[in-house]
């Protein structure tokens, strides 16, 4: 019989999938970086608890194409500045991905907001243009100009948090059908090039990403730059079901879609 496809693995097939994901080569990016500060209440208002704002209320826009073999990725993020107890870090709202894979792994291991979207980032001699698109509108963007080199940094560390969780099966009782886990992820983050950008960000309304909300008061610093960047993550407490209801909307388009179900008696709620 032929082998099929949809059946068990062997051990050394599952042993030699984690080979080979375990000696990866350093995978380089190339992206653009736009920082600035919005308002304090606006950065308090999206952080689920136990997350906290921390001293400035920054936003972070990282817009990058990713050198992989035969499978180049756009991926992007936004982000805000937040901490959870003396940890600080960044709390990604919308984490667009140009392909399934990258978007799949990220939502399921992580619990990373990644969505389906489009990703631009394009240089034309000093010129940099970098956007991230949904639902046929750039609700990010980032113009400029090259404007000079910058020193490469140190080797750094950085963590992301996330909120990991499954939506309850019948949509009742707390929302969730186990309690969600709150994951940190840390990321060791090489450089290679780095140059300033001089420019502007552009956010343009969206019902579905609506980071408009987050209002640029003052431009920290726009740069370019190739990196690469390897991640763990591990889980550090389980959180209050009822304290992140509320912020389960920032996953979704539409909230609603979790609570979707066949209808009684169809072939859907059969299977």
């Amino acid at each position: 019989m032929a082998r099929v496809r949809y059946g068990a693995r062997t051990e050394a097939e599952i042993a030699a999938t984690r080979e080979k994901s375990a000696g990866l080569p350093d995978i380089w990016s190339t992206g653009v970086v736009a920082v600035w500060e919005t308002d304090p209440d606006v950065v308090a208002a999206v952080l689920p608890p136990p997350l906290k704002p921390t001293a400035r209320p920054l936003v972070r826009a990282n817009i990058s194409k990713v050198d992989l073999p035969g499978y180049p990725l756009g991926a992007g993020s936004v982000a805000v500045a937040a901490a959870h107890g003396d940890q600080e870090g960044w709390y990604p709202l919308v984490m667009p991905m140009t392909h399934e894979r990258a978007l799949t792994g990220g939502r399921e291991v992580f619990g990373e907001p990644k969505k389906l979207g489009e990703v631009l980032v394009e240089r034309d001699g000093l010129t940099v243009r970098a956007s991230l698109a949904r639902h046929g509108i750039a609700f990010v963007e980032v113009r400029g100009a090259v404007s000079g080199d910058l020193p490469l940094p140190e080797p750094v560390e950085k963590t992301d948090f996330y909120f990991k969780f499954l939506p309850s099966v019948d949509g009742a009782g707390t929302g969730f059908d186990t309690d969600p886990v709150l994951v940190h992820c840390v990321r060791n983050e090489k450089v290679r090039r780095l140059e300033r950008v001089t420019g502007d960000i552009v956010l343009r309304e969206s019902m579905y990403d609506p980071v408009a909300d987050l209002p640029v008061r003052r431009l920290v610093e726009i740069t370019i730059g190739e990196k690469t960047t390897d991640q763990k993550g591990r889980v550090v407490e389980r959180v209050s079901a009822q304290a992140l209801l509320p912020y389960v909307h920032q996953r979704y388009d539409d909230p609603r879609q979790i609570l979707d179900a066949p209808p009684e008696g169809s072939v859907e709620g059969r299977a």
